[in-house]
């Protein structure tokens, strides 16, 4: 089960689909794995204090991944994500909203399945693994518009 908490209503006014573009790419990611998530889609504050507590980084980001403990089964974690941090990084790289919020939560819930970015190696079989997901989607190639964009 995926369920979505829409703290933000920015969200819902950009994106008037919101919830169905996150539960279907959560489903996507997921897979054929068992097990329940939640998307909190907030504000770049909220972001901000998890971060902060978390990570010990003072700033907002795209995404957070909060896995859950093996015992909390079948719950597999949350992940949280900020209003204007992504809207605005959607813009500076030529996305739709929409795409973005695909490929973010995406890459979120691959995280809480395991998935990592920490070496190379594991940053390209889970870039790999997005873009298979995302195809399937509907979605553009993530990394090769934000390649374009930095060029």
């Amino acid at each position: 089960m995926i369920e979505i908490e829409l703290e933000d209503s920015a969200w819902a006014k950009a994106l008037p689909d919101v919830e169905a573009v996150t539960q279907r790419a959560a489903e996507a990611a997921l897979g054929a794995v068992e097990g329940d998530v939640v998307v909190l889609l907030t504000e770049d504050a909220a972001v901000r204090d998890l971060n902060a507590r978390f990570r010990d980084k003072d700033r907002p980001t795209n995404v957070l991944s909060f896995p859950a403990a093996e015992t909390a089964f079948p719950h597999l974690g949350d992940v949280v994500l900020g209003f204007a941090y992504c809207a605005a990084e959607a813009e500076s790289q030529g996305k739709t909203l929409a795409d973005h919020l695909s490929h973010l939560v995406v890459h979120g819930v691959l995280h809480l399945l395991g998935r990592d970015h920490e070496d190379d190696a594991e940053a390209e079989e889970m870039e790999a693994e997005e873009r298979e997901i995302l195809t399937a989607l509907g979605v553009a190639d993530p990394y090769q518009i934000e390649h374009e964009v930095q060029s």
